[in-house]
């Protein structure tokens, strides 16, 4: 029994499941022992070992959701701020939802992974998430989810019917184009050569009219693209110029790690930002501050001097 074969897509699910990179490899690896455990109770004419798996970690997944407040993100919790000079107070005690670092996902990007369809997944009940997940992105049968969930077919059948009338507008996220289509890439480039340069009005002009800023642990957040760059303005005025950045990719978004600058000292990582690109312009961007976050990337904490591209 070679359970390793499903660990990447069992990460991509409770991760989906939780809203929680560290979360879900906690769970995997709950999942993968207490397979392991029961191995010889397994029994290969009443169901696959893929069915199986999924029947534990499902259940796995509700033990730990239960009790347990969901996990937004700055937009699912009130009105926009229309103050760019507002304290970036963090809200420490709100378990917000983290990126999914693209590097540790082995499986082909899927648009289910998208930020704000994760986001919008976790406003659904627990049971109603795991029956959405499972019939309609892991294309289980609904005998087959009913046995995962101890349940019949008809429960299982009303509840992806109220999933799908619960879950929130989030647009067509098809719309989103993958982080390696050549528009895209261009737009990053565009985005990063501006950041790094402190051009706000270049900025600006790569944004949608109403494009978001939000800045999980700080819970407020900013709509349209003249208060993201006011927001801008106000972070090379307190922060610096000069800042680097290293394109990456979460979520199956275009990500980028910004190295704020030190006096007389090396680029320190500051934040991970996930962007949404469409229609040729950043619609979106998540900000994520928190260490435990950033050291979901493996990333370098500081970059020196001489690490710095000499040409740019």
């Amino acid at each position: 029994m070679d359970f390793e074969l499903h660990r990447a897509e069992l990460l991509a699910y409770c991760y989906r499941m939780l809203g929680s990179f560290h979360e879900a490899e906690d769970v995997v690896q709950e999942t993968m022992l207490r397979a392991w455990r029961a191995r010889d109770r397994y029994d290969p004419a009443r169901a696959s070992q893929r069915t199986w798996l999924y029947r534990i970690a499902t259940n796995a997944c509700l033990t730990a959701l239960e009790g347990r407040a969901r996990r937004p993100l700055p937009s699912g919790l009130g009105a926009p701020s229309v103050d760019p000079e507002a304290p970036l107070t963090p809200s420490l005690d709100v378990p917000w939802l983290e990126p999914f670092p693209d590097a540790r996902n082995e499986l082909e990007t899927r648009v289910e992974m998208r930020l704000a369809l994760v986001a919008a997944m976790q406003v659904l009940p627990a049971r109603q998430r795991a029956v959405l997940l499972l019939r309609e992105v892991l294309e289980f049968t609904a005998a087959e989810v009913a046995a995962q969930l101890g349940t019949t077919v008809a429960a299982v059948n009303s509840a992806l019917q109220r999933a799908r009338a619960a879950l929130p507008d989030v647009g067509d996220v098809g719309e989103v184009a993958e982080p390696d289509d050549p528009r895209v890439r261009a737009v990053v480039d565009r985005y990063v050569r501006a950041f790094e340069a402190a051009d706000v009005p270049g900025l600006v002009r790569l944004l949608a009219d109403q494009a978001v800023l939000e800045m999980p642990p700080v819970p407020l957040w900013y709509r349209g693209s003249g208060d993201y760059g006011r927001f801008m303005d106000r972070v090379f005025r307190t922060r610096g110029t000069g800042w680097h950045v290293r394109r990456l990719g979460a979520n199956g978004q275009p990500a980028l790690a910004a190295y704020a600058p030190q006096p007389g000292g090396p680029h320190r990582l500051h934040t991970v930002q996930v962007l949404t690109v469409a229609g040729g312009r950043v619609t979106h961007n998540v900000v994520f501050a928190d260490p435990r976050v950033l050291a979901a990337f493996d990333l370098p904490a500081v970059i020196s001097a001489d690490e710095l591209p000499r040409v740019r």
